[in-house]
């Protein structure tokens, strides 16, 4: 059976969701972030050396990582589903956005979250240096970075709407999470009709409120 080793507020939401377009039976455990850190328990550490979430485990495999979980599910599981035909420009394009979405769009926007909290993380003393140092940082080269990616995202979804061609696939799923960040700071979609259009048509589907419901409170659902 598998197993997908939940945290809340995480990536991890997004494997149960390619879980419920496949229509594969699967459990969840769940576990709570740390309330002063925000980090995952320790009892992850238990299923994969690196305690992050997602991990997925069936039988005797142990999986971390988003992408390598989605490529894993979708080659066992997939039955030719959620992703394009080897090959094809489609293909190249879904391989491509399935490894930006980590490899790239999440760097700076969690960058961005580790900067905005600095401030409350340091000494009472250093506070007014550390927040001087948390605003130069993000208006300086975080907030023209993540502009650079927003703009990439609104003119890639202008075509089809999706990432990958004309279809619904797994890249989309992945390209969820960066998105619905963005998605949940209201002035900075105003200006991306096509990201916002995105998040209402994932958020429609009926596999995504499956696995919403089964996941739990998740603040980025936009619900």
């Amino acid at each position: 059976m598998i197993v997908v080793h939940h945290l809340e507020n995480s990536r991890s939401q997004r494997i149960l969701w390619l879980l419920e377009e496949l229509g594969v039976p699967y459990e969840i455990k769940f576990y709570k972030r740390d309330p002063e850190t925000m980090l995952a328990p320790p009892e992850l550490r238990k299923i994969h050396p690196l305690g992050k979430s997602p991990i997925l485990t069936d039988g005797g495999v142990t999986l971390a990582e988003s992408g390598a979980i989605i490529e894993y599910l979708l080659d066992h599981y997939g039955e030719g589903r959620l992703r394009p035909l080897a090959g094809t420009p489609d293909y190249r394009s879904f391989i491509y956005w399935l490894h930006y979405a980590e490899g790239s769009a999440m760097p700076p926007l969690v960058m961005k979250l580790i900067f905005g909290m600095l401030p409350r993380r340091v000494p009472f003393l250093l506070r007014p240096f550390a927040a001087l140092i948390s605003k130069g940082v993000q208006e300086k080269l975080l907030d023209p970075e993540i502009q650079r990616h927003r703009e990439f995202w609104e003119h890639s979804l202008a075509a089809t709407g999706w990432f990958a061609g004309p279809d619904f696939t797994a890249a989309d799923i992945q390209m969820s999470f960066p998105l619905e960040i963005t998605g949940t700071r209201t002035d900075t979609v105003l200006h991306l009709p096509h990201v916002t259009a995105f998040l209402h048509r994932i958020h429609e589907r009926a596999a995504w409120r499956r696995a919403l419901q089964k996941g739990g409170p998740y603040v980025y659902s936009g619900a």
